[in-house]
């Protein structure tokens, strides 16, 4: 968000500057400065720090459709969407390191060598 921007750098660049190059008005800066949290910010700060507790319960290996149920389960109400998003939005992600702590093996689905395509060894059969 923009007026997020302009407090993040207000110490660097002159409020009235980086508001002109934004297209905003100062008053609206500062309005929102002032303005407090809504009720859905502050609901949602508070299913991300349950979200976050979640994950670090389960090791990082949750990611929401689990999360989800373990939240509805605690009863905590709120959809999976909204669990999707705000842990794609945070960074939080499922582990998807193994029981042992080794990443899972990778699929070989191609292989290179001529010797394993029969298309290098042997011609389509010929119609006569």
């Amino acid at each position: 968000m923009r007026f997020r921007f302009i407090e993040d750098r207000r110490a660097d660049y002159p409020v009235t500057i980086m508001c002109g190059v934004l297209g905003i008005s100062p008053a609206g800066y500062y309005a929102w400065r002032t303005r407090p949290e809504s009720p859905r910010a502050a609901a949602n700060r508070e299913l991300v720090d349950d979200i976050r507790r979640v994950h670090r319960d389960t090791n990082g290996r949750y990611g929401s459709p689990r999360v989800h149920a373990e939240l509805r389960a605690q009863g905590r109400g709120a959809s999976r969407g909204r669990i999707e998003r705000l842990m794609r939005r945070h960074g939080i992600r499922p582990s998807r390191r193994g029981h042992d702590g080794r990443a899972p093996p990778t699929a070989v689905t191609t292989s290179r060598s001529p010797r394993t395509c029969s298309s290098a060894t042997s011609s389509p059969p010929r119609r006569t």
